[in-house]
């Protein structure tokens, strides 16, 4: 009996999270979403630094420069930071070949991980507000000024833009329709003042509630945002309007080491953040437990529930559920394999991506356990790096 139990229980958190959960947070915003428009802006627009970390960026930062200097925001009001972190390619020559005032390069030479230089580079800075960005996004021209918006509302701390991802021509990666399921519960948890975190390819905040994190912080667009609440209070706000472009990885490989990281990442931040957990955070403190705990948490899960059907095999039912748990994992390995871009092979990637997710979280964990991830950061792999190395 208590082995049904681990069994229906695991079964349950699981589907729960994955399948339940967009319900749950949905169904609320029937009833208590808050206005979601944006303040009348005040004049004249705040001054804002566009902060962009780059590690060995040299086939990305000119076209990025560019798409910076292109955005419709005041240019006196605009500065353009380049924040190398160590970078041995031909980052920061590119940059600093750019004569417009705007543009500013930070070259921190040695290299410390991307927290830290952050946390450098805002020290450098007396903007009010903070765009934060990578190298390899594009913004939408009006994307700063939709964000800076809403700051014209004192209880607005932290704007997260909306980030579209495109699938480079050929690529196996799906993660961009993942990233549409995932931009729905976001929009869910901004209309209830509820969003975790931001995406580190687009969002702002107000420089007085940034707070310093720790140089070893491995994903934190999702710290420094939370963090910034829990110190400082004030909204999160979800714009889907501040609009930026970037592609996912061309490869499943690369996509995976890139979740192993985020989740060596998420269980780094519990030591933070636990304390959103808390039921005074109301429908933030359910959004983290039910769309990031019980996430990392899920690979054990499934791990509970196989085990847990083995000790089960004895009645017809488990032997069905058994099965169908082995088919699944069948068809995601071989869903690594299949070329093409039809709508079954598509599907059969989405199940080895969702496959992939969790084995990424369970290496991610072992290597928090063991302290094997730093906050030093590898690029991840591109449609440009594939072009180049065949072209050599």
């Amino acid at each position: 009996m208590e082995t049904e139990a681990i069994f229906w229980i695991c079964l349950m958190l699981v589907a729960y999270s994955y399948l339940f959960y967009p319900v749950c947070i949905w169904l609320p915003t029937r009833w208590f979403a808050r206005d979601h428009r944006p303040p009348e802006v005040a004049l004249p627009p705040p001054k804002v630094a566009l902060l962009i970390a780059a590690h060995n960026e040299a086939q990305t930062i000119e076209a990025k420069i560019r798409n910076s200097l292109a955005l419709d925001y005041p240019p006196e009001r605009l500065e353009i930071v380049i924040v190398s972190d160590g970078s041995s390619d031909a980052t920061v020559k590119i940059a600093q070949r750019f004569a417009d005032p705007r543009v500013r390069v930070l070259d921190y030479q040695q290299r410390r991980g991307k927290s830290a230089a952050l946390n450098a580079a805002v020290a450098q800075t007396d903007s009010e507000i903070l765009v934060l960005t990578d190298a390899n996004t594009d913004f939408k021209t009006n994307a700063v000024r939709n964000l800076v918006r809403w700051f014209a509302a004192a209880e607005v701390n932290v704007v997260c833009g909306r980030l579209i991802l495109t699938d480079p021509k050929g690529a196996e990666n799906v993660d961009s329709l993942y990233w549409r399921y995932e931009t729905f519960l976001k929009k869910c948890e901004g209309r209830l003042d509820a969003l975790l975190g931001a995406n580190g390819a687009i969002y702002a905040i107000r420089r007085e509630v940034y707070v310093p994190i720790p140089d070893n912080t491995i994903i934190d667009d999702f710290v420094i945002p939370l963090l910034s609440k829990l110190r400082h209070g004030g909204r999160i706000v979800y714009d889907l309007e501040a609009v930026a472009r970037e592609e996912t990885p061309p490869t499943i490989g690369s996509e995976f080491w890139r979740r192993a990281r985020i989740g060596t990442g998420a269980y780094q931040s519990l030591a933070i953040l636990w304390p959103i957990l808390s039921p005074r955070y109301g429908f933030t403190a359910f959004a983290f437990f039910s769309h990031k705990v019980l996430r990392w948490v899920a690979p054990f899960l499934v791990l509970g529930m196989l085990a847990s059907n083995v000790c089960l095999m004895n009645h017809m039912l488990y032997q069905i559920l058994f099965a169908g748990q082995i088919s699944g994992l069948a068809l995601a390995a071989i869903g690594a394999y299949v070329p093409g871009r039809s709508r079954h092979a598509k599907a059969l990637r989405g199940l080895t991506m969702l496959a992939g997710m969790n084995v990424a979280l369970f290496v991610g964990f072992w290597r928090w356990l063991f302290g094997r991830q730093t906050g030093v950061w590898q690029r991840t792999a591109r449609s440009v790096d594939l072009k180049v190395a065949r072209s050599q």
